[in-house]
């Protein structure tokens, strides 16, 4: 496909609100997504860590 304007890209041959709407979707789930795995990332350590620690003052 080929435009002859920025506007003209922008518009997506009409399918502007499909195109851009599914890129959005997309960036804000990976976005989401990468929240979502670095908040369970941090919860992990700290119940490793606590666990650790228990251990320790049950030896």
């Amino acid at each position: 496909m080929q435009w002859n304007s920025v506007s003209e890209f922008f518009a997506m041959g009409g399918y502007a609100f499909y195109v851009w709407g599914s890129f959005g979707v997309t960036a804000a789930v990976m976005g989401i997504e990468t929240l979502v795995i670095r908040r369970q990332r941090q919860e992990l350590l700290r119940n490793l860590r606590n666990e650790l620690l228990s251990e320790g003052a049950s030896s």
